[in-house]
């Protein structure tokens, strides 16, 4: 497997080829997922479910891509991004085609919301790594192009699993859209990483020791060479007693090791338990790192804040289609669905967030609380437009304001640093999975309740909204100033503590 090293290979080159490869992989992947909406009109005919039974399919398979992110950023910084993308398309393309034969709401929610969903969480870590690895003063733009796969995918595949339940019926929709997702092996090909990830290291480390196999038991010896001393093996010799006390002190191990050995059960213990302490030492590790990053303010705040979004968010997207057809607004599902305009306008959105997070004079993380703030107040108003091109233009505004995906991975960046991306990452998709998870059932139950989405969207505009304003809060510079001052330090610890301080409040400037 080989790597690429160096820091030429930066903002260029093949870089370009992983940009192209990520985006194929991001399309093909989360196509029918992004397009869900399309789908969810023909399962709630086919299984005659309640809305926020069935929408539980919806907000699994999303809502899974990101609670699993953890254990996606694992498995790439293990293993690295082309084997787990080879993998990835094994899942997406098996659950799509399981999803086919479903024969329950139960069943679709384990093979299109698990499988699928864990597919493209595995996916979307290695695709967005990689890129990272790969660009440093373009990794706004790249990030943009890679992302806007996403909402490509979406946009085609809306109106592509339309023509094809017309043609084929809804399962050989899903078997044709699996049968595309095997091509996400291909695309795995291009992803050569800049350093060979752990799992290689490991097994060369492995082999390199197993070349110069140890016996399994050495006779303890001791040679002592020196050319001023003549050492006599006459038994009693103040020589042979030094060279046996050297011998003692050079094999401590060895003899506590043989006075255990007479004590079976005792050393039978401590090799177990030594044995568990090893096991465990990487999960401490991972749990204190998270705890330490939990414990930074910007991101902790960043992190509640990507939840509100995806908890009121996501069920428009789902939801969007359903919501004409409710209020009369149109008759059966338009050329052009209301899903297709969301990805559409989310793709434009990637690009255009991705270059500004570029500009030195833009701060990426107050630019992402007002794209947050405009999405609550886009939500708000839906259900005052009572017309189908009063929809159509929401659902641009949103779709636009949801490009703010593109640059999560750049903001992260900025606040955690590059060696920290991933596992940063991971922890901030899996508060947005649990937000995406539980949107839509809530949405669905709304309209269960009060058969009317009204009650449902502001509930999902205050969400977004709030969202935003903490975000923007939460994240000003040198908001705690007034207590650092009161607690002052001693005279000789000013300057450190003046030096913190700074370091402190220019983290967040420097999120730009």
């Amino acid at each position: 497997m080989g790597a690429v090293k160096g820091e030429g290979a930066l903002d260029g080159g093949w870089g370009w080829i992983i940009v192209v490869a990520s985006f194929m992989a991001q399309f093909l992947s989360s196509g029918s997922p992004q397009s869900v909406g399309v789908l969810y009109p023909e399962w709630l005919s086919a299984f005659q479910e309640g809305k926020g039974v069935t929408a539980w399919v919806g907000s699994m398979v999303s809502g899974m891509a990101l609670i699993t992110s953890p254990v996606c950023s694992v498995c790439v910084d293990n293993f690295g991004a082309r084997p787990v993308t080879v993998f990835s398309g094994v899942m997406v393309a098996g659950g799509l085609m399981l999803s086919a034969f479903a024969p329950s709401v139960s069943f679709l929610i384990f093979s299109y919301g698990i499988v699928v969903g864990m597919g493209c969480g595995l996916v979307y870590a290695a695709t967005l790594t990689i890129t990272c690895q790969y660009f440093d003063k373009r990794r706004g733009l790249a990030l943009g192009i890679v992302t806007t796969g996403t909402s490509a995918g979406g946009f085609i595949y809306a109106t592509l699993q339309n023509e094809l339940i017309e043609l084929f019926g809804l399962e050989g929709c899903l078997l044709i859209i699996g049968a595309l997702a095997l091509n996400l092996m291909a695309c795995a090909g291009p992803m050569r990483p800049m350093n060979l990830p752990g799992y290689y290291l490991k097994q060369r480390a492995a082999l390199q020791h197993t070349e110069e196999p140890e016996p399994l038991y050495t006779k303890p010896t001791a040679i002592i060479i020196d050319s001023f001393l003549d050492l006599k093996t006459t038994p009693g010799s103040a020589n042979n007693i030094a060279a046996m006390k050297l011998l003692i002190t050079m094999e401590p191990t060895e003899l506590q090791d043989s006075e255990g050995e007479r004590n079976g059960g005792i050393l039978s213990c401590s090799i177990v338990a030594r044995a568990i302490k090893k096991r465990m030492r990487p999960y401490r590790q991972y749990l204190c790192k998270t705890i330490e990053l939990l414990q930074d303010r910007v991101f902790m705040a960043f992190c509640i804040a990507i939840f509100l979004f995806s908890l009121g968010a996501f069920p428009p997207v789902l939801f969007m289609e359903d919501v004409a057809q409710s209020e009369g607004l149109i008759d059966g599902i338009a050329l052009i669905p209301l899903v297709s305009i969301v990805a559409l306008t989310t793709g434009i959105g990637k690009l255009v967030l991705g270059v500004l997070a570029d500009m030195q004079w833009v701060n990426s993380l107050y630019l992402y609380a007002l794209t947050l703030t405009g999405t609550g107040l886009t939500l708000l108003l839906i259900p005052v437009f009572k017309s189908y091109l009063g929809l159509q233009v929401l659902s641009a505004m949103v779709g636009f304001f949801s490009g703010n995906w593109s640059i999560t991975s750049y903001i992260t960046t900025k606040i955690v640093g590059m060696e920290r991306l991933s596992h940063a990452h991971g922890i901030l998709m899996c508060f947005g999975g649990f937000g995406i998870t539980l949107g839509p059932p809530v949405v669905g139950w709304f309209f269960d309740w009060t058969q009317s989405y009204d009650l449902a969207f502001y509930f999902s505009g205050t969400c977004v909204l709030v969202s935003g304003l903490f975000l923007f809060l939460a994240t000003l510079p040198c908001w705690n100033r007034t207590t650092e001052k009161e607690d002052c330090p001693p005279e000789k610890d000013v300057n450190i503590s003046q030096q913190n301080h700074t370091l402190d409040c220019d983290k967040v400037a420097s999120v730009a």
